[in-house]
């Protein structure tokens, strides 16, 4: 897992050949008239979708893995906390892992919650078990998908 700041992503770009495409992506949206919506940049090794979920508590939120997927998540309107746990440590799976999603349940309990602020960045690898829409009320945010290679 990565936290930092938009402005520092360029220390990221060697860890993965999409991650500059990826920032370059960001960098480029207006932030203030985002719509919803998903596009992909760079065929299906680099996908990016707009949404506007309702944030939960910290209680009902699940553990996902991904094991084809790189996320890079950004909050856009407010404040947003993601629980995480390594992968070595999930004990308590609810449903299988679905290779066509590229996703999986756990109902493990997060060793770490983390949170993230508008103009900042956070990466999940596929050993990262993360919750994510931690909090109250409606948000605006970025998911970018990179294709582990």
């Amino acid at each position: 897992m990565i936290l930092d700041n938009i402005e520092n992503a360029p220390n990221y770009f060697g860890l993965h050949p999409l991650f500059e495409k990826a920032f370059d992506y960001i960098i480029n949206l207006d932030m203030d008239n985002l719509a919803n919506g998903s596009e992909e940049i760079e065929g299906m090794y680099l996908k990016a979708s707009i949404v506007e979920p309702a944030l939960i508590n910290d209680t009902e939120a699940k553990l996902e893995i991904h094991k084809k997927y790189i996320d890079i998540q950004i909050p856009v309107a407010k404040e947003e906390t993601f629980g995480w746990k390594s992968l070595s440590n999930l004990k308590e799976p609810i449903e299988e892992y679905s290779s066509q999603n590229d996703f999986q349940l756990f109902n493990d309990k997060p060793s770490a919650f983390i949170k993230v602020l508008p103009g900042e960045f956070i990466i999940f690898s596929p050993e990262d078990a993360h919750a994510p829409l931690i909090g109250e009320g409606i948000t605006k945010k970025i998911i970018i998908k990179v294709a582990v290679l």
